[in-house]
């Protein structure tokens, strides 16, 4: 349904949203296990209007309705010119069967913004691939009840437009420097599924951002290595890793910690690399905008993350 651009034209502005806008929760993966009371009302409380998708109260297996059923619900949305963002109600699995049955050419003409994580990935990169589309890697509805004041005053900030930056403390692992450029990434699995794609990105002179969750060590070294001999490290503009949690090990163990296995991959390379940012399965997850200008400079007292708009 959806034609890969060979030659991206530019995209109309993205507005950031303003009191009195409409937002809409749909979900293109999992089923969701309960009501998301708490995110309506936050959101309402920022002012916004919040539509609810069908999908929202939907199950088929362990999906928020089939996968033509996830497809239109998000097709509704992005076809709808009164809307003007689109979260997910959470991530899981499902996202990738549904993409290629939504036609995205109402998105080009009219962007909104697109917020998520995890399994939310995908949309990410299909939109910035096809379309240079900025969103926002940011809390979910499902993970709001749990989610820091901080990663959602971030959510809000990203939503209204206000500015964003961050400092981070210093770690020991990390390789000092500075770069600029295109923030992309997200979920290190599923970038992994969009390689060779229609959603697979172009990394070159990119800040790349990666998170996981559950993963082994051996998978995450197996899938940083993949990436690296597909020529997508080789030109990066830096690296920021967030949360990589819930990593186990075999029983004969793997010998390197996350922060290892990365740097080792990167040893070549000279552009910057910080660790423990705050973003990925973590309460404190917070928003980074991608598909946007950032700079990364990375010195002995720490990291700080800055967008240029």
């Amino acid at each position: 349904m959806d034609t890969h651009l060979s030659a991206i034209t530019a995209l109309p502005e993205i507005p950031f949203l303003k009191k009195g806008d409409k937002i809409a929760i749909t979900c293109p993966a999992k089923k969701l296990p309960n009501p998301m009371t708490d995110a309506i009302t936050l959101l309402q409380s920022w002012g916004l209007v919040v539509v609810l998708g069908d999908t929202v109260t939907a199950s088929y297996n362990q999906f928020a309705g089939d996968d033509a059923f996830r497809a239109k619900d998000l097709q509704r949305f992005i076809d709808d010119d009164s809307i003007k963002a689109i979260i997910a109600a959470r991530g899981g699995y499902g996202t990738v069967r549904m993409i290629d049955l939504v036609d995205f050419s109402r998105f080009a003409q009219n962007p909104k913004w697109v917020i998520g994580f995890s399994d939310i990935t995908l949309l990410h990169a299909h939109l910035f691939a096809n379309y240079n589309a900025p969103s926002i890697h940011g809390q979910m509805p499902m993970t709001i009840p749990d989610a820091s004041a901080r990663s959602l005053d971030t959510l809000r900030k990203a939503l209204f437009g206000e500015e964003i930056s961050y400092q981070l403390a210093p770690n020991t692992m990390n390789r000092q420097g500075e770069g600029s450029g295109l923030l992309i990434g997200g979920n290190l699995s599923i970038l992994l599924s969009a390689s060779g794609s229609v959603s697979d990105m172009d990394y070159r002179d990119k800040i790349l951002f990666i998170e996981d969750i559950g993963e082994y060590l051996y998978a995450v070294d197996r899938m940083l290595r993949t990436l690296k001999r597909a020529g997508k490290l080789a030109h990066l503009a830096g690296i920021i890793a967030g949360g990589f949690t819930d990593i186990k090990d075999n029983d004969i163990p793997f010998g390197q910690t996350v922060p290892e296995i990365i740097m080792d991959i990167v040893k070549e390379y000279n552009y910057p690399v910080c660790f423990d940012f705050p973003a990925g399965h973590v309460p404190d997850n917070c928003s980074l905008i991608l598909g946007k200008t950032l700079n990364l400079c990375v010195t002995a007292t720490g990291a700080s993350i800055n967008y240029t708009f």
